[in-house]
């Protein structure tokens, strides 16, 4: 057999190999795929099409053009909603500070601490409904464990909590904070240990004191992880809506309502199909607009360890 021969072998039987390997690995796709586009590709679809019809449910689907985006923009409790929404994104700041506090002192080389890290993040992997359930029973104003505690050390008439158009929102923003600082924590405690000891050597000898090394040091190296967390935040409170559904079912009087809260009530409360269709997506193009910006001016001044 000549040398051209066996070269063409070679090629037929690594071109058949390259085949096999291809089909196995989309054998091993195919039920994801098949599966991001009967729940995922295929319903995102639908709701564009939606966005720009009328449709009840119950008759047929009517083209509507951009009825549904011009109402959108006239809609006072979209817009009231809306300020709903920002307002519980309010508490990524305080979330990133509880977790950073907790991090910092979860750092530390103790004994039994990871037993600690262990109770910290409990609450990021327990039910969101029996987290909801127990926060509300927290509040509960004649019986609840926080309004029984204030009375006990003075306090006559305590807040009605998740019954208060003033206390609602900050009610499930502490609840928020504690069931996602153990999750944040983690963040920033792989950060924390991934910053160059050298750097607080030099710091040290140079006569820095702790703030100055926290300010100096710590804080800019953990920028990545504070770009993260902040991004992930605002996608999330954009999306708000399991707990507060359990908690208070968007009041009282619309205070605790959110954008996606507000889908939910279009959609399978009113039945107007095409109108939430069109909220979600205007809602998408704000995350998406959100996002851009953060890439632009907070990614910019990310600063990234080395070695």
């Amino acid at each position: 057999m000549s040398k051209a021969q066996e070269n063409i072998e070679k090629k037929a039987l690594l071109k058949k190999r390259v085949i096999k390997e291809h089909l196995t690995a989309l054998g091993f796709l195919t039920p994801n795929i098949t599966g991001f586009m009967l729940f995922t590709l295929l319903p995102v679809l639908a709701s564009f099409i939606l966005a720009f019809s009328q449709w009840d449910i119950l008759t047929p689907p009517k083209f509507a053009g951009f009825a549904n985006f011009i109402e959108l923009m006239k809609d006072k409790l979209f817009w009231k909603y809306f300020l709903n929404t920002l307002f519980f994104m309010l508490g990524i700041p305080f979330s990133m500070a509880v977790s950073l506090s907790l991090a910092m002192l979860m750092n530390n080389k103790l004994k039994g601490i990871v037993i600690f890290r262990t109770i910290y993040f409990l609450p990021v992997v327990s039910s969101m409904v029996a987290v909801a359930l127990l926060w509300r029973w927290i509040y509960n104003p004649d019986f609840g464990l926080l309004n029984s505690f204030l009375r006990m050390v003075g306090f006559r008439n305590p807040p009605q909590w998740l019954s208060s158009t003033v206390w609602a929102k900050p009610a499930i923003m502490l609840m928020w904070i504690w069931k996602g600082a153990g999750y944040n924590m983690l963040l920033y405690l792989a950060a924390l240990q991934g910053i160059p000891q050298q750097l607080y050597e030099a710091s040290s000898i140079d006569g820095a004191t702790s703030a100055q090394r926290f300010w100096h040091i710590t804080f800019p190296m953990l920028s990545p992880t504070n770009f993260f967390i902040i991004i992930m935040g605002i996608i999330q409170g954009f999306q708000a809506f399991g707990e507060i559904y359990v908690m208070t079912g968007g009041g009282p009087a619309g205070s605790t309502t959110t954008i996606v809260y507000y889908i939910y009530n279009n959609a399978f409360q009113w039945f107007k199909m095409g109108y939430a269709s069109a909220i979600a997506w205007f809602l998408f193009l704000m995350i998406f607009v959100a996002t851009l910006l953060q890439w632009k001016y907070a990614g910019s001044k990310v600063e990234y360890s080395v070695g």
